[in-house]
């Protein structure tokens, strides 16, 4: 799913191109994708975008007379730009927005149908639409702390509940929290006042590391290569792996269709945390430690 870099860049890439033009059609391909009825779509034809903002994880599109489409491109959807608007046959695009310069789409791989489309009239239409969670990049740390600690969840849990904290999700929470060095499963109210601070500023650094990251990728072009496993990413999507911090190979947690990557040494003083599925099935002969797992694999 694209986090807070990666829809930033977006709103940019997409704010550098329609700002200022009009949008003279606008069609949508599954009656799936949209999720509101008021106002309709057709309502921001023949309107000027004013502005493009970042709702959380949404990409919000701001037409005169206070109108907003706005898209969640959840796990798979992914946007383009097009000097014109492409067929929507029942293998392309859902949906396109046909501006006076070219053409936004909105693709989505798979066949679950997660990406959104909603419609909002107003600026509390348009807040309705967050979840409410904390801007990291805005709130200093004494905001973020009473976000954290106000309830009692895992860091991973925490940080990636959109009702914390605004635009993390799975990818970045794993560089998170290995570049603060704390345990996905440390629950949030037993930390120090040290390691708040130390996850605050891990946090922001991670988040701005990356969108200057991925606004050099795209070097004035649109992002087409937006993914959750970027080259680069110190645990992300690299189980078995070395860590680049002490060398040590990443480890996982897995959960539904999820993981969550760490280093071991580096975030949980060498102790493997227990896969569901795995320690389910292997109980007591679950691995403690790197070395007890590799005398595992060695048998």
């Amino acid at each position: 799913m694209p986090e807070l870099p990666d829809v930033t860049v977006y709103v940019e890439a997409v704010a550098a191109r329609a700002v200022g033009h009009t949008l003279r059609r606008a069609v949508i391909r599954g009656p799936f994708l949209l999720r509101s009825v008021a106002p309709p779509v057709s309502a921001v034809e023949g309107k000027t975008v004013r502005e493009v903002r970042r709702v959380g994880k949404r990409i919000a599109i701001g037409f005169e007379n206070d109108l907003w489409l706005v898209l969640h491109l959840m796990i798979a959807g992914r946007l383009h730009w097009r000097d014109s608007a492409p067929k929507l046959t029942a293998r392309g695009p859902l949906a396109a927005f046909e501006f006076d310069n070219g053409a936004l789409t909105l693709t989505e791989a798979g066949t679950q149908h997660r990406a959104s489309l909603r419609m909002a009239e107003g600026e509390e239409a348009l807040g309705g639409l967050s979840a409410g969670g904390v801007e990291v990049l805005s709130a200093d740390l004494g905001a973020f702390t009473g976000a954290l600690q106000s309830a009692n969840h895992t860091l991973k849990r925490a940080l990636t509940d959109p009702h914390l904290f605004s635009g993390i999700g799975n990818a970045y929470s794993d560089e998170i929290l290995h570049r603060a060095r704390l345990s996905p499963v440390a629950l949030t109210q037993k930390l120090k006042p040290e390691e708040c601070s130390r996850l605050y500023v891990a946090t922001r650094a991670t988040l701005m590391e990356w969108t200057e990251r991925l606004r050099a990728d795209a070097a004035g072009g649109f992002p087409e290569k937006v993914t959750a496993f970027r080259e680069g990413m110190a645990v992300h999507g690299r189980y078995g792996e070395p860590c680049p911090r002490c060398g040590a190979k990443v480890q996982r947690i897995r959960y539904a269709s999820n993981e969550t990557n760490y280093c071991a040494p580096c975030q949980t003083g060498g102790k493997l945390l227990a896969d569901r599925a795995l320690s389910r099935l292997l109980r007591e002969d679950w691995p403690r430690t790197l070395d007890e797992l590799e005398a595992i694999k060695k048998r």
